[in-house]
């Protein structure tokens, strides 16, 4: 098997790992929605042995190298075909799911199907994660995301980066509140959503 590598999530892992790390319940079940190389889950799992990681990627290929990433991790299942645009996803319950760099370079379909997703798969109080670059209102563009916003829609007018507050109408319609928002290096943020507790 083929253990890719992105320079991107070998820079970001730490700073990541950093914020999410007091936000996850000691045990439990970690959902990550298109694992890509492998890096971050098997960065994650190795720090926090209490919770059990379930990988997830669309691509055979993402698969091969998440499961190269992560042999020997006890507590890393093995990784599934998942796309988040579909309605029928092969897990059935997560207490938390996490999306890295993802929203931004997939079609908005993708995001809405994420959300759902999230509404369908977390327990009240359960978490989502998305980290990524956005844009904010009120808040200057980075002339750096600004380039790779412009360079994305070159590449796929359906890509780009996505506004905080869309995104946080499409989780509400799902039942999920934006709870947090955390500055990240490079530009990125951490976004962080509650499935609503049922009265």
């Amino acid at each position: 098997m083929n253990a890719l590598s992105s320079p991107a999530a070998l820079r970001n892992r730490g700073a990541i790992l950093e914020v999410i790390r007091p936000l996850l319940p000691a045990h439990g079940l970690v959902l990550e929605v298109a694992s890509g190389t492998g890096e971050h889950v098997a960065h994650f799992a190795a720090a926090l042995t209490g919770l059990r990681f379930q990988p997830s990627d669309p691509s055979d290929e993402a698969r091969a190298s998440v499961a190269a990433h992560c042999a020997g991790l006890a507590n890393v299942l093995p990784p599934l075909a998942l796309d988040v645009a579909l309605a029928d996803w092969p897990v059935v319950a997560a207490d938390v799911i996490l999306c890295i760099n993802i929203v931004h370079i997939s079609p908005w379909a993708a995001t809405e199907g994420l959300m759902a997703g999230a509404g369908r798969l977390l327990p009240a109080g359960g978490l989502l994660l998305l980290y990524g670059p956005f844009v904010r209102d009120g808040v200057a563009l980075a002339p750096s995301n600004a380039a790779f916003d412009a360079d994305l829609r070159a590449r796929n007018a359906r890509w780009g980066l996505r506004r905080v507050a869309d995104v946080e109408a499409c989780a509400a319609g799902a039942g999920l509140r934006l709870e947090g928002v955390v500055a990240m290096p490079a530009n990125n943020l951490t976004l962080l959503f509650r499935k609503g507790v049922q009265p």
